[in-house]
């Protein structure tokens, strides 16, 4: 015979107390004594209970979950970010519900209306971007959506990005003082602000100093595409003597490229990337990089989500963090250089 389940009613009877207590005590955030908490869960504990909240949600309109929606993970930088969200999430009694989606418009508005039928509190998209007609359905909604680690223009959108012009000039500038003459960049991606602002930021800096680049490549933020765009860079007998990688991702497979071609890292060939992900400290790699300063996005996207949450409508907010340059042995460094 399948077993019954135990209900709130069940607890409270267990417990001696009212079942709008042991709603409380279910509740984040809800006001309800120590003496009263500590019965509810023995209760909850020899009854072997568990509160159903979707049920809860239906009920009071709110859900405490957040829906997370990012393109991929092969990138190093994105499962850092996560847990980082979900520890921020869950300290504020939220939890997160993550969908991965396809890196398209109709791939990531298809995800982004599930999300919404789950009935979510809120939506944080990390390094996608929205359509105008779901981002207006959203609002409709009052589901508020906050883009992490990618900026959109024109849909009302809050987004926190790294200071991604400035940390492309940084890295330019760095490179200049190196010495180096012939600097060439693998991109990230165009398709993406991240991958436009930082190649913008780099090439404005460049052109600053009266300097060209030596090549300028579109890498997709793709290890396969980096490494195809490694191995064009040096098709001709002068290769360049430093490249800027659009991410520590790529960045990675470009140092493995070019040490199955031969080239010392570091000496033959400066290598630069962007993210500051674990793997960049590791002796194998040693990658001089620009650090996004994933603490702080976090911390100001899940503020920007709560104050949505519970004040309501706001105008949207567009953060960037400033994030430092992170010098190792990939590349050549400056004479008096400090950090």
């Amino acid at each position: 015979m399948a077993q019954l389940k135990v209900t709130s009613a069940d607890v409270a009877r267990v417990a001696g107390v009212s079942q709008s207590a042991v709603s409380r005590v279910f509740t984040p955030g809800a006001s309800v004594s120590q003496k009263t908490k500590a019965k509810v869960h023995a209760a909850a504990e020899a009854l072997g209970y568990r509160p159903n909240v979707l049920a809860r949600a239906m009920v009071s309109g709110k859900s405490r979950i957040i829906g997370l929606v990012v393109a991929y993970l092969d990138n190093q930088f994105y499962p850092v970010a996560l847990e980082h969200l979900s520890n921020a999430l869950q300290a504020q009694g939220y939890h997160i519900l993550i969908f991965t989606a396809p890196n398209s418009t109709d791939g990531i508005d298809k995800v982004m209306q599930d999300l919404m039928a789950y009935q979510v509190d809120g939506i944080i998209a990390a390094s996608v971007s929205m359509g105008s007609d779901l981002a207006q359905r959203a609002r409709q909604q009052g589901i508020p959506v906050v883009l992490f680690n990618r900026g959109q223009d024109g849909e009302g959108l809050s987004n926190v990005t790294s200071a991604n012009v400035a940390g492309g000039a940084k890295v330019a500038e760095f490179l200049i003082a190196g010495g180096h003459r012939r600097i060439a960049h693998i991109a990230g991606w165009q398709g993406a602000s991240t991958g436009r602002d930082r190649q913008a930021g780099f090439l404005g800096a460049l052109e600053a100093a009266g300097r060209a680049p030596f090549a300028v490549i579109d890498g997709m933020y793709d290890r396969a595409a980096a490494i195809a765009a490694t191995r064009s860079l040096f098709a001709a007998p002068e290769g360049p003597d430093a490249i800027f990688v659009g991410n520590d991702h790529m960045a990675f497979a470009v140092i493995d490229t070019l040490r199955e071609m031969g080239r010392v890292v570091g000496q033959d060939v400066s290598v630069v990337g962007y993210d500051d992900v674990p793997m960049a400290a590791w002796g194998s790699y040693a990658l001089t990089t620009l650090r996004q300063p994933v603490n702080r996005m976090v911390e100001a996207t899940v503020a920007l989500m709560l104050e949505r949450i519970e004040g309501g409508p706001m105008p949207p907010a567009k953060i960037e963090i400033e994030g430092a340059l992170i010098v190792r042995s990939s590349a050549r460094i400056p004479e008096g250089w400090t950090q």
